[in-house]
């Protein structure tokens, strides 16, 4: 067990780096609309190629810090069940849902966006807007961003089987592993 919660640790680093890309992303994002609507109203020039990677970075902002987000258990979750049961409960719908939905789905996704990210690249498919980007670095995202919230989610079950059979304490305010 000890192994294992070794390696949801190292993945928990992965992911807080991956979240603090995404964040600088967010600042990108915005720097790069202000100044695209600076020089478009300003000085009456546009690029097809500013508003895409506006949008291609918005693409590394949700799927680079979704993992983290998991982490830190601050995803959306209905509550309504949830917050009344005891920590062992709520551990074990953890689990469920885990298991049953987030794994099979992220599993799934990562398995078939991998074939629309090869095909871009290989193709070098351009958008068809005219000053548009080349595709394939925001597909990549995909696969990469999909996989990453699996390998998150393996790492969040090893954490709560472990909690479960006495290897590790949590707190339960939100799952977070004691320090």
């Amino acid at each position: 067990m000890s192994a294992l919660l070794f390696l949801a640790r190292l993945i928990d680093r992965i992911s807080s780096l991956l979240g603090k890309l995404a964040a600088w992303t967010v600042l990108a994002a915005a720097l790069i609309s202000a100044g695209n609507a600076f020089v478009r109203y300003g000085f009456d020039i546009s690029s097809n190629g500013w508003l895409e990677i506006q949008w291609y970075l918005f693409a590394a902002t949700v799927m680079l810090g979704a993992p983290i987000v998991l982490n830190l258990n601050e995803h959306v979750r209905v509550d309504i069940l949830y917050g009344r049961l005891k920590p062992r409960g709520q551990v074990m719908v953890d689990i469920f849902g885990i298991v049953v939905f987030l794994l099979p789905v992220m599993g799934m996704l990562a398995w078939l966006s991998w074939p629309l990210f090869l095909k871009m690249y290989l193709t070098h498919e351009m958008s068809g807007n005219a000053g548009g980007l080349i595709r394939w670095p925001a597909m990549l995202l995909l696969p990469v961003g999909f996989a990453m919230m699996f390998i998150q989610g393996l790492a969040e079950l090893v954490k709560r089987i472990a909690y479960l059979s006495g290897h590790l304490q949590m707190s339960f305010q939100y799952e977070k592993p004691l320090q």
